[in-house]
């Protein structure tokens, strides 16, 4: 338990997080949440009129995850207000922020004002029990936007780390055909061994029209035009990779495929389950410090 925190901003899982830090005793300072529902009038949560106040509160800012989508403000779905990052970084001299998907540009700003900044991103545990919440949403998606059942069908996923692994897994436990590409030797030997069907990416455009959904976590172009005009017309590709994503969209558009590009799934598909794994991952991290 943390005794008090700030927390500034942030999504469904951030306003969850905060309403889990207050159940547990600590005593909460919110600034740009005025919307969150779920934090009305809950014992030990107090707004904060200006973000000097938030940080006067305490030693700890929780900031979103992501910490912005834009590059210059922070993520404040639940409040009108924007608060620019080169404004509010400086302000947080002498503290600890906590956050996720956090640019060098960030760290730049907290240059000699001994800040101590944390990615949540960059913590093992969180990623792996995201990768969890990413799976589950994809499949959610693939059931909802086919006429098949994920039984019996020829799923191909791209790239064969944390999220391809789960994927592989949760698809064959409901009877999917499973197909897994990588690039690296071991890995396609892990996959053979685990008994999915492994595909080199060289030999990719082989296979193609055998599939009835792709999905993909690799954050790089794998599916340009001259390999999507190889699928079947009623192929899904679900696209989970960050920005710039693994499929050229304007050609999948053009040619008639239909694709969907499923970002932030934790946050949208089990925002409360999410929350649980973050406030989990900053009790490792401030019992490390």
């Amino acid at each position: 338990m943390l005794s008090r925190v700030s927390v500034i901003g942030g999504d469904l899982r951030i306003a969850n997080l905060t309403e889990l830090l207050a159940k547990d005793g600590s005593k909460i300072y919110t600034y740009a949440l005025e919307k969150a529902n779920n934090l009305e009038n809950l014992k030990h949560i107090e707004q904060c009129k200006n973000i000097e106040d938030l940080i006067s509160k305490s030693e700890i800012i929780i900031g979103p995850v992501p910490l912005s989508s834009d590059n210059v403000n922070i993520n404040t779905p639940f409040s009108d207000t924007k608060i620019t990052i080169e404004k509010f970084i400086p302000k947080l001299e002498g503290k600890t922020f906590i956050a996720g998907s956090i640019k060098q540009e960030v760290y730049n700003l907290a240059e000699g004002k001994n800040i101590k900044i944390i990615d949540l991103l960059n913590r093992e545990e969180l990623v792996v029990l995201n990768a969890i919440s990413t799976a589950e949403g994809a499949i959610q998606i693939a059931m909802e936007e086919t006429v098949r059942t994920i039984h019996g069908s020829n799923i191909l996923i791209m790239g064969f780390g944390r999220i391809g692994k789960i994927l592989a897994n949760a698809l064959r436990g409901i009877g999917a055909n499973v197909y897994c590409e990588a690039r690296k030797n071991e890995d396609l030997a892990w996959i053979k061994a685990y008994g999915y069907k492994p595909i080199n990416l060289n030999e990719l455009h082989k296979y193609l029209n055998e599939f009835h959904i792709i999905m993909n976590t690799i954050p790089s172009l794998v599916l340009d035009e001259q390999k999507l005009c190889l699928l079947n017309k009623d192929c899904l590709i679900i696209d989970l990779a960050s920005s710039p994503g693994g499929i050229d969209r304007n050609a999948a558009n053009k040619i008639g495929i239909k694709t969907i590009w499923a970002l932030s799934l934790p946050g949208k598909v089990a925002p409360l389950a999410s929350a649980e794994f973050i406030k989990d991952t900053i009790y490792n991290v401030l019992k490390e410090l």
